[in-house]
């Protein structure tokens, strides 16, 4: 049996706790009400401009190609889509079933993250961009950013070891890169320590178009 002192030790944190929480709903009820017409009108104007601001990004992305799986059909195809998307996953394939597996979740993540473009290349016919990004093992992703491969998904040794690894899985190995976003990933685990980063820019005077 708990001992009474206990339990009474523990009810009046509870409440301490209770009423804490309470207060600060009071306080958020208190500042809503001290709100004026010219505040609310300051509230509404700021929301309608972030609406807009996101509607017009997304109208970009859907420009260049965000939203859905596409072939890059050469290297110099490849140099363009990564100067004009801020987030790029780029999967380097061959015609095998490990490659048709990391397309079909690819195609699911494209529709879902209209933030990031995805794309495929084929290895075997961009031998420059294979001997430069040291693309051995097949299927590869390159995740890239800022025109940059900042980190690579080699095989499905990272989701599993084996070809019945979930999308949900990948995503969450791309939310760690911040390749794409993700709530359900926080940022703050993608560590960046010791990775070396390999520049895909052909020109270092082109800004990206899809900066935030």
């Amino acid at each position: 049996m708990e001992n009474p002192k206990v339990q009474e030790i523990l009810e009046k944190q509870v409440l301490t706790v209770a009423k804490a929480v309470e207060d600060k709903i009071d306080e958020e009820i208190a500042a809503l009400d001290r709100l004026d017409l010219d505040d609310l009108e300051a509230l509404r104007e700021r929301r309608l401009q972030q609406m807009k601001k996101m509607a017009e990004k997304r109208s970009r992305w859907i420009a260049l190609g965000h939203g859905e799986y596409s072939e890059i059909g050469s290297e110099k195809d490849f140099f363009s889509v990564v100067k004009a998307s801020d987030r790029v996953v780029c999967h380097f394939y061959r015609e095998n079933w490990p490659c048709k597996v990391m397309d079909k979740h690819m195609s699911i993540l494209a529709k879902q993250h209209i933030e990031t473009r995805f794309v495929k290349l084929h290895a075997e016919k961009s031998p420059f961009l294979a001997e430069r990004l040291k693309i051995i093992v097949l299927p590869t992703l390159a995740l890239i950013k800022n025109a940059k491969v900042d980190d690579y998904v080699v095989g499905f040794d990272e989701l599993g070891g084996t070809d019945e690894f979930s999308t949900e899985e990948l995503e969450e190995r791309l939310a760690k890169a911040q390749v794409i976003f993700f709530e359900g990933e926080s940022s703050a685990n993608a560590s960046k320590s010791g990775k070396q980063t390999r520049s895909v820019r052909q020109s270092t005077n082109n800004d990206s178009s899809d900066s935030d």
